[in-house]
């Protein structure tokens, strides 16, 4: 898959303009509604020998429209995650628009003619919800007027999960939450994150459950504080394990809150590699011990609720 930067205005002669099919969206999650757009554009550019494209945005639009700070947004997917999950759904291209004050306020026609006909779209696919404007001016329903018969536009109906639209916001409220498996099943794989071994207290190995202190990456969206069971991603293989994202309140008030994986069967010293960390299933709540004796009978029981949700799924 080709990744192509896209800054304002389009210099025409560096990218390739050949018809293609171009599937519309922020996609932040890549969820199961934003692949039933892909899937159907990918299916379209099968049957007419066409190339994909999916056009993206490198920042949450509200970010310039509503004066929101870069920091203050977290991410379902990061740039690298979006990628990779775009490439495994076979698109050839991902134009990754460089989203400005500029580009947020070009015309719907400006952005019709400048984006979509001079990039070569001869068929366009969308949820029934995107927009490229104001909403009431800038919407798949006014889109036909602005296409002026240039290519064909495939609206995807509102998919559903729970008797509810499958979305990006309801993937981050159940994270916000601790409900990781809800929010896989509207994702449609288990929620991925990933960061950086670093240096922590050690106070793990003292109990006999030794951890991984993770730096998560900036920008990402993490569940909410409690503990999972999760597969970690270390030296080319996927681990099972548990993860603490919490303050450790057994031990003081006010601290910090971190993420620490207990990786079953593994005893290699990790400090700084890359990691990944996927969040399978929710497994309790933080809980402030009377005692570390206590808080070793409890991990014991992590231990072995975790290892059931593996060996059932």
């Amino acid at each position: 898959m080709e990744v192509i930067s896209l800054n304002y205005p389009l210099d025409l002669k560096k990218i390739n303009t050949q018809p293609k099919v171009l599937a519309l969206g922020f996609f932040d999650g890549v969820h199961l509604g934003h692949q039933a757009v892909i899937k159907q554009a990918v299916a379209i550019g099968q049957q007419r020998n066409l190339p994909v494209a999916v056009m993206t945005f490198d920042k949450y639009p509200g970010i310039v429209f509503r004066q929101i700070k870069d920091d203050q947004f977290d991410y379902l997917t990061t740039l690298s995650r979006k990628e990779t999950l775009l490439r495994q759904l076979n698109v050839d291209i991902m134009y990754v628009v460089n989203f400005t004050s500029t580009v947020g306020h070009l015309a719907p026609q400006e952005f019709v003619d400048e984006y979509l006909v001079d990039l070569g779209a001869k068929v366009v696919v969308a949820g029934f919800d995107y927009t490229y404007g104001p909403k009431e001016t800038a919407n798949m329903s006014a889109l036909p007027s602005y296409a002026r018969q240039r290519f064909e536009i495939i609206t995807i109906p509102e998919q559903q999960k729970y008797t509810e639209k499958i979305s990006s916001s309801a993937i981050r409220q159940a994270l916000v939450q601790g409900d990781v498996d809800r929010a896989n099943d509207l994702l449609g794989y288990i929620y991925q994150t990933e960061g950086i071994v670093v240096h922590g207290e050690a106070r793990g190995r003292t109990l006999g459950y030794p951890t991984a202190n993770i730096k998560t990456t900036d920008g990402e969206r993490l569940p909410a504080i409690g503990i999972y069971a999760t597969e970690i991603w270390i030296q080319g293989r996927w681990y099972p394990s548990m993860t603490s994202v919490g303050r450790n309140v057994t031990f003081g008030d006010h601290r910090p809150v971190t993420v620490e994986v207990n990786i079953f069967d593994f005893h290699q010293d990790i400090y700084g590699e890359n990691i990944k960390l996927r969040w399978n299933h929710w497994l309790r709540g933080e809980v402030k011990f009377t005692s570390a004796e206590a808080l070793v009978e409890q991990l014991a029981k992590d231990q072995q609720n975790s290892l059931a949700y593996f060996n059932e799924y």
